[in-house]
């Protein structure tokens, strides 16, 4: 079993000191756990809850990311300065950056690429709106995603430095969630992409999670589908007890399967 991979975008939630509280409950519940622990603040509180994490199993991820490292692009935020303030990881690609903000493809694939030569992690957001799942598009959208981003970025760094989070928009804040065996085929399909696109190796060591209204109640049928390797959890993990117990529900389902 893959090890998962738990995280939590706080998306445009929690000042400073409400990021701080939040995070320091979540590092009192999550101390035993072997899985990876990921929150993902907004950019000001990014170097408070660093501090707040030093020495425990948490680790830091931004929301997003510029694909240069300087020059005049007001508002951005580069690579390096991500991994300044001791970010591991950075999203790249969410729904809602694509729907309000015009990501596309090929930025992702940009963004992509500076991060991994800044020596981020990156967990990219693929999925498809729910015309598109009623249309009958989504392998076609998430292949489309997939390929797109993924262009020219060589094997050994998906293996090592990239997550696939897959999303179908249509379930994100929206209290709908894909069943697992719905998650677990997508997945799946995904699985057989990177096959594809890199080989078997790659396709089996690239962890793939869900995200999409994923709550206590839902994660342990979700994670023990077999190609379910984690959650990109968002209203849930602004709740220090609600995203705790995602947590160690996915890290005894780990621990009873190694």
């Amino acid at each position: 079993m893959r090890k998962p991979i738990i995280a939590g975008n706080w998306k445009l939630n929690k000042a400073i000191s409400e990021a701080v509280e939040l995070v320091n409950g979540i590092k009192e519940r999550v101390a035993g756990v072997d899985i990876d622990v990921i929150v993902g603040p907004v950019f000001t509180a990014l170097s408070e809850v660093k501090k707040n994490i030093e020495g425990s199993n948490i680790q830091l991820s931004a929301q997003d990311v510029y694909w240069e490292e300087g020059g005049a692009f007001t508002g951005e935020v580069a690579p390096g300065m991500l991994k300044d303030v001791g970010c591991d990881y950075t999203i790249i690609g969410h729904s809602e950056r694509r729907q309000y903000f015009n990501e596309t493809n090929e930025t992702v694939n940009k963004k992509i690429r500076a991060s991994l030569k800044a020596g981020l992690k990156i967990m990219m957001c693929i999925g498809e709106k729910l015309e598109e799942r009623e249309a009958g598009n989504t392998f076609d959208v998430v292949k489309d995603h997939l390929s797109g981003g993924l262009q020219d970025i060589a094997a050994e760094n998906v293996k090592e430095s990239i997550v696939i989070a897959y999303e179908p928009v249509w379930a994100i804040g929206t209290g709908k969630t894909a069943t697992p065996d719905q998650a677990q085929e997508v997945h799946r399909f995904i699985r057989g992409l990177l096959t594809e696109i890199y080989d078997e190796d790659t396709s089996e060591t690239v962890r793939i999670q869900y995200g999409g209204s994923v709550k206590p109640e839902n994660i342990k049928d979700l994670i023990s589908m077999p190609d379910i390797d984690g959650g990109l959890i968002g209203g849930a993990s602004l709740k220090a007890d609600s995203f705790s117990q995602i947590v160690n529900t996915a890290d005894k389902i780990y621990k009873e399967n190694n």
